[in-house]
């Protein structure tokens, strides 16, 4: 149909679909994560990527706190800079306010300290909301791309180091704040976050598992948080992007919203979630207030209760025999009614506080240089402590009130019962039975709409893996590809990359002798468009908060934001396919469309749509899967090299059509530093990794599974192989009954 044809340039403001779908045995599920302690919530959504229930608790979340947020009623409909220059000046009005709420928080310790370490888990998911939003169904749209320059800035240009969660990072380390990866099994208690802390954490967490369907949301989200930059003023430094960049791309996604038919629709959501973000960001400084008040006001007996609590759970089963005032350490430290207050008057009346003659008691000498707990406390503790003692030894024993922390959770309470409660609408309950591969096709690339055929798709992921094992035996005898098993060294994977681009991408190439028709050579392009127009799909989540920790994740991304151009449109790969589509007078609807399933352009190869599948498939479980894709990278980024493409560009030339696709994939894949070189050392980085975190045998397993990732690959573009195998009565089918043991 014409009227579904999609043109240069990519508009889309919102997608079309208005219904999320998940199985029915996830909402029991995700109602349980969702009554949890918000940290318990937090933990779920952060190191949980991959299912129904903690995606359909995302959507919860966003109900809760999006429909909850007054909508704000557009009045303006003038020109959209003036609307974003409005906006603008409701967020600088916020961040004044900010400005002067702020400056006492930092300014001494132990204030800075508690503020910094409060405040860590939102400052290193500072623009969480864009590590999805670049995927199959929003590239390559304008604003998408425009965010992803941002996206890469945040993410430090190439260079983690120089990301804007290492440098948040710093500044913590700077003020004696030291915490694990934020996926990690102790950042909570490390970090010890108030319940307030954990949601406003939560809400961010939830729109970068659905970015594409919240779009207008993410770039408010974008624009307002960054434009107050709390985290920039806790610093006292500049944030990475300046607020008229921020602006820039708030103006042009409100100026494409004019050419939208749910514009106005749009433009509420956005200015509703910007007035979300200030509300958030006012409650969060004011409750760190609230919070430097309050360890400002503690008393010595209410900062060694906070120490003791920190310690208590780890501290238990160290004591062994030691007793105060007769119960054992053991018993105190791991009794769940531990009352802390009559702890610390059986402890200050106890030996381990009396002075000795020599000078001293038991208890600090412990803690000294030497001490059996030397190390247990820092530095700011034992100081704390030693106060304490000295308070006891001098006579005081007045009774011992204890300030308890509930700073922030009248509002945490009031926010968890919302959560809790929260159905949205927009939800169906139904098992996914796609009618045929279009179909299936057509949910993965609307993941976020269609979170129930995620079962189907890890199993299909899995299937696609396993048969792959057959060429381990006869993959030599590809034609671009040679799957067969090797054991792993570094120089042996080098030797085998240089010798499949030497033996079987250059070495056979010679200029075709005979051009075909313009029809075969059209129709040879279309055969390979469905493959090209989900570029890069197989590396779009490896970069998300939560699992961007490794070197090789680093790498990986870099070539990910490559292939969609660094937010280049011009450099964009899927730009530049479309563009020979285009030139090709092939005209489709987008993939992201309902219409496509029904386009009849390309042809309805089995093949095609089962490659294109299995990308997809592998790509929605980077955890999961995260060895496959690596030997699948390394696969695809290959097979862009020698013979093929440079037959297809003779070709394409000769009938003076569009070959900057082809060209754009000969040169930047290229083996001495392109992307094929990249992949090699994302592998070898990766490896290295598990050799000296774990050992050898574990290095064999990881790599039998990253070869079995480059089989994945070879086992659809050798067709021809397979077939032949099949015809030699070779099983080429594991079979559809697989399980997670194939893994």
């Amino acid at each position: 149909m014409a009227a579904a044809t999609f043109h240069l340039p990519d508009r889309v403001t919102s997608l079309a679909l208005d219904t999320f779908e998940f199985s029915p045995t996830a909402r029991g599920e995700a109602a349980a994560i969702l009554a949890g302690r918000p940290d318990e919530i937090f933990q779920r959504l952060i190191r949980d990527q991959e299912s129904e229930p903690s995606l359909l608790a995302a959507r919860g979340i966003l109900h809760a706190l999006l429909d909850s947020s007054p909508r704000v009623a557009e009045t303006e409909d003038g020109d959209p800079r003036d609307i974003a220059d409005t906006i603008a000046d409701q967020v600088a009005a916020v961040r004044d306010e900010l400005v002067s709420a702020t400056a006492g928080l930092v300014r001494h310790e132990p204030r800075r300290r508690a503020v910094l370490c409060e405040r860590a888990m939102l400052a290193l998911l500072a623009g969480c909301w864009l590590d999805m939003l670049s995927q199959p169904a929003t590239q390559p749209s304008v604003i998408v791309n425009r965010l992803l320059r941002d996206h890469y800035l945040l993410k430090g240009e190439g260079n983690v180091q120089r990301s804007v969660h290492r440098l948040r990072r710093r500044d913590l380390e700077q003020a004696q704040v030291y915490l694990p990866r934020i996926d990690a099994d102790d950042f909570v208690p490390r970090a010890r976050p108030r319940p307030l802390t954990a949601l406003h954490a939560c809400f961010y967490l939830a729109l970068s598992r659905l970015p594409a369907s919240f779009l207008p949301e993410v770039v408010g989200v974008h624009y307002a948080f960054h434009a107050l930059g709390v985290d920039d003023l806790l610093a006292g430094k500049a944030g990475l992007l300046p607020e008229p960049v921020l602006r820039a791309s708030l103006a042009k996604y409100l100026s494409l919203t004019r050419g939208s038919a749910s514009g106005a629709a749009e433009r509420n959501r956005l200015r509703s979630a910007v007035r979300l973000v200030l509300d958030l960001e006012r409650e969060h400084v004011e409750m760190l207030a609230e919070l430097a008040g309050w360890h400002d006001g503690l008393s010595l007996d209410s900062q060694v209760a906070a120490i003791v609590r920190r310690h208590a759970p780890f501290a238990g089963s160290h004591h062994r025999g030691v007793r105060v005032r007769g119960r054992l350490l053991t018993e105190t430290f791991t009794d769940p009614d531990l009352d802390i207050a009559a702890f610390l008057d059986e402890f200050r009346r106890s030996r381990q506080v009396k002075p000795l003659r020599t000078g001293g008691c038991r208890f600090l000498d412990a803690i000294k240089f030497g001490g059996p707990m030397f190390g247990i406390f820092d530095e700011q503790e034992a100081a704390t402590l030693s106060a304490w003692v000295r308070q006891v030894q001098a006579g005081d024993l007045a009774a011992i009130e204890i300030s308890v922390n509930e700073v922030g959770d009248d509002r945490a309470a009031r926010l968890s019962a919302a959560i809790a409660a929260t159905e949205p609408t927009d939800v169906r309950l139904v098992e996914a039975h796609p009618r045929d591969e279009r179909e299936l096709f057509y949910r993965l690339v609307n993941i976020e709409h269609f979170a129930n055929t995620l079962p189907l798709a890890r199993q299909r992921a899995i299937k696609g893996f396993v048969d792959a094992e057959i060429l381990f035996e006869h993959g030599a005898r590809g034609r671009y590809t040679d799957a067969s098993y090797f054991d792993y060294t570094r120089e042996a994977l080098i030797d085998r990359v240089e010798r499949i681009y030497w033996d079987k991408l250059i070495g056979p190439y010679r200029p075709l002798d005979e051009i075909p028709d313009r029809d075969e050579v059209i129709f040879g392009q279309a055969a390979l468009a469905l493959g090209n127009l989900i570029d890069g799909a197989w590396a779009h989540r490896i970069g998300n908060a939560g699992r961007f920790h490794r070197r090789s994740d680093e790498l990986l991304f870099a070539i990910y934001l490559d292939e969609m151009g660094r937010g280049d449109l011009r450099k964009n790969h899927l730009t530049l396919i479309h563009q020979v589509l285009d030139d090709l007078s092939i005209g489709l609807p987008h993939i992201r469309d309902a219409a496509f399933q029904d386009q009849s352009l390309l042809p309805d190869t089995h093949q095609q749509y089962q490659s294109a599948i299995h990308q997809m498939c592998m790509s929605l479980f980077p955890d999961s899967f995260y060895n496959e894709i690596l030997g699948y990278n390394l696969a695809i980024e290959m097979f862009g090299l020698g013979e093929l493409r440079m037959h297809e560009i003779e070709k394409l030339r000769r009938y003076g059509l569009d070959a900057s696709y082809e060209e754009a994939h000969l040169t930047i894949d290229n083996v001495s530093a392109g992307h094929s070189r990249q992949a090699t050392d994302v592998i070898i980085s990766y490896l290295d990794d598990v050799q000296r975190n774990l050992d050898g045998a574990a290095v064999d397993g990881q790599w039998r599974r990253i070869w079995r990732g480059y089989a994945s690959f070879a086992y659809f573009a050798e067709h021809q192989l397979v077939r032949s195998l099949t015809e030699e009565g070779v099983s080429t089918d594991a079979g559809a009954e697989l399980t997670e043991l194939a893994i």
